[in-house]
Formats: C-alpha cells, structure tokens, sequence
C-alpha cells in the first residue's frame, strides 16, 4: 500500500483520478473518520469490497459528487430537499433509490434504498471531478474497531489497498445516519 499525503496526492491527482474511475481499492481521510472505498459502479470493485471487509449482504453507503447527484437518482420529498442543506456535513441520509443504474448492484443487494454522504472535506472536490460516487465505510472488518491513525490499519486491508491518503490521527465519529425511510436517527 503507497502512503500519500495531501499534497503528494494533489500532485499526481489525474493519475489517482483515474486509479479509482478503474476500480482499484483506497483509503481517504474524511471529516469524521478514515473510509475505504472504490468506484461505486464497478461491479468487480465493490464485490472486491465485500469481500476484504467480511461484509456479505449488508448495504454500503456512497460518498457522492453532488446534491445533483442525490435529486438524480434518489426520490426526494419536500422534507428530504430541506434535509439536504445538512451536506456537506458528518451525516448520512438514507433514501429510496430511483436509479438503480446509479451504482453497482453489489452496493445494496437487496435494498431499495442507499445511504448518500457528502462529507466536509477537500476530497470532497476529488469526488466531484469524478462525477462518479465512491463506497464510504470505514476503513476497518465489519464489526472491528475503525482506524483513526496509520498505525491501527488493519493488515488484512493494508494488503488489498492500492493507496492511501494519510493526514494524520482522526479523533472523529462516524457518521450520523438519518433513514427517511424508516424515520430513524442512529448514532455510532
């Protein structure tokens, strides 16, 4: 796994760019906590995914390029519009999904709905000229404690990541999750 800092990633930003559009595996800092993720609509990308994080049926949330994005390909209710001025922000909205062509069908197997992120942070603009939505989960095996620094990154993931973007220890939470489907709130 190559280790980079924000401005070693900066400098080779197309080529990253384009390391990700094809589907390899990378860890990225966030506002909250550090995600692993891929292109959320590459098929052997996001089935790689399940895999390394022991995750079998379990849904995915994706980081996404916009609230354009999100109007796009999610039903959205009056409610929902005045709930997305919480993004960019430490939350994750679930949603009915309109647009199943959106994503892989391995992001949410079985699910009607998606878990979109828009969090606050300068990768935020990678993902933007993406223009495609990446996997957003932490950075850990399911049920295991999540890396907050590079020092408690898990070797079975180290193994399969291509890449990571290291700026230091996190001291943040994951996400907040708000279901406008179920009408829940759960934070972790």
């Amino acid at each position: 796994m190559e280790v980079l800092t924000q401005v070693e990633f900066k400098l080779r930003e197309q080529e990253m760019v384009d390391k990700i559009k094809k589907g390899v595996i990378f860890i990225y800092p966030t506002d909250t906590i550090y995600g692993i993720g891929c292109n959320a609509s590459n098929d052997k990308a996001v089935k790689k995914m399940r895999f390394i994080k022991e995750r079998n049926k379990q849904p995915f949330s994706v980081w996404v390029p916009s609230k354009d994005w999100i109007r796009k390909n999610c039903l959205i209710d009056k409610e929902v519009e005045n709930k997305l001025k919480l993004l960019p922000g430490k939350y994750t909205l679930i949603l009915k999904l309109k647009n199943k062509k959106a994503i892989s069908k391995f992001v949410a197997p079985n699910s009607e709905t998606l878990g979109v992120r828009i969090p606050e942070h300068w990768f935020g603009k990678i993902i933007e000229k993406l223009n495609v939505p990446i996997i957003t989960t932490s950075a850990n095996k399911t049920a295991n404690p999540f890396m907050t620094k590079l020092e408690n990154v898990d070797y079975d993931l180290e193994k399969e990541v291509e890449f990571m973007i290291y700026e230091g220890e996190k001291e943040g939470r994951p996400s907040k999750i708000i279901n406008y489907v179920e009408g829940t709130v759960k934070e972790r």
